[in-house]
């Protein structure tokens, strides 16, 4: 599955490419004034690749400790809870909150690596709308980050949220994620998910075309759930 769309920050306007293929490998590209970022899991190792910053060249870095065991927990193509017991999570409902005016159970999920998750589910409608995790900060103080789905949208029966908005403690203004165009079962080869080559990068840049799976443009501006 690949998901094209925009950052609506308030950093420079940008673009994002979000490609992901089972078991659990992703491909993040973000462009921001003719200048991309990227981030590759291949299911096992990860890599970064930052643009070019006070006249160094683009430059290839492995992920750390904590973003490999990130990675491999977040399961980010079915999610947490799908066959859940089957991937080692254990799940117990802590009670109920209200999330932006509607009732959502707490969940608290337990991964195999022992990181714990929360994550809220609509009591009408079983849609995720909330999801909370712990992180590091620049100085490696801890950091909550806060993330609702909105704007959930049936495409080919399959139920997205066209609207992720991230929170990354309460000094950091939010970064929202704006699914435009969603392509199912797309051909995506493995050095997609290999580690970024910096003279061939754009070579290996994930394509959009109309034709590709199924490809659905999707309108702005729908109101959330």
């Amino acid at each position: 599955m690949v998901w094209i769309g925009h950052v609506e920050s308030s950093n420079a306007p940008a673009r994002f490419v979000l490609a992901m293929r089972r078991p659990n490998k992703t491909r993040f590209e973000v462009v921001a004034m003719n200048r991309m970022a990227l981030r590759v899991y291949d299911g096992t190792q990860g890599w970064k690749l930052r643009p070019m910053q006070r006249g160094e060249g683009p430059n290839v870095q492995p992920y750390t400790p904590d973003e490999l065991k990130f990675a491999h927990d977040e399961q980010v193509i079915d999610g947490l809870l799908i066959d859940h017991a089957a991937k080692g999570i254990e799940i117990a409902l802590e009670g109920t909150d209200d999330i932006e005016g509607r009732k959502a159970y707490r969940l608290n999920v337990r991964m195999p690596s022992g990181a714990t998750r929360r994550v809220w589910i609509d009591a009408g409608t079983f849609l995720e709308v909330k999801y909370e995790r712990e992180t590091r900060g620049m100085a490696g103080q801890p950091v909550k980050v806060a993330v609702y789905y909105r704007n959930y949208q049936a495409i080919h029966d399959v139920t997205l949220p066209l609207v992720i908005e991230s929170h990354a403690g309460p000094e950091q203004a939010a970064d929202k994620l704006v699914i435009d165009k969603v392509q199912f079962n797309p051909t995506l080869d493995d050095n997609l998910f290999a580690r970024p080559v910096v003279a061939a990068d754009r070579s290996r840049s994930v394509q959009a075309h109309p034709d590709a799976g199924a490809a659905i443009t999707m309108p702005h501006g729908m109101a959330a759930p």
